[in-house]
């Protein structure tokens, strides 16, 4: 997919709707110097293009009782399961992100456990019955970097 252009208004409002999801369009106008229609029209137009995707709340999945973050590389028994395997991760919710990749795994996931006690109940219970040859778990510690791309930064240098 080509990159879109994005005029010094649309990197502006990328940033301030980046920083905080919830800012007012009225806000964004004043900070923007623009009425709150032009915000208004450009926001649908991003979101047109797909580059703004939506907004959601962030929930803190260590608070809401899952200790446990691992990224697990995923080969398949039969490579060209891909679909079907990816079809059937959607249907757990402790998987959060699923990728394809280069390199020594079909797929890798990232998801959330209670415990690594729960962990390995979920490998064994709900991974290995979706035709897994191999599975390499790596538990997450802590996640001391996590945010969106610095949208002026980056698309002022291309």
């Amino acid at each position: 997919m080509a990159n879109q252009k994005l005029d010094r208004l649309d990197r502006q409002i990328l940033k301030l709707i980046g920083e905080d999801a919830r800012i007012p369009y009225l806000e964004v106008a004043r900070a923007c110097d623009v009425s709150g229609a032009a915000i208004h029209q450009r926001i649908q137009k991003l979101t047109s293009q797909g580059i703004i995707k939506g907004s959601q709340f962030i929930f803190d999945p260590e608070k809401l009782g899952y200790e446990t973050c691992a990224y697990i590389g995923l080969n398949l028994k039969n490579p060209e399961d891909f679909d079907v395997v990816v079809e059937k991760l959607r249907d757990i919710p402790e998987v959060v992100e699923c990728h394809y990749t280069t390199g020594n795994y079909d797929l890798f996931i990232k998801v959330y456990a209670i415990n690594n006690h729960d962990l390995l109940d979920f490998v064994h219970d709900k991974l290995q019955p979706l035709g897994l040859a191999r599975t390499e778990s790596i538990i997450s510690f802590h996640s001391p970097i996590s945010r969106q791309l610095p949208v002026n930064e980056i698309l002022s240098e291309v």
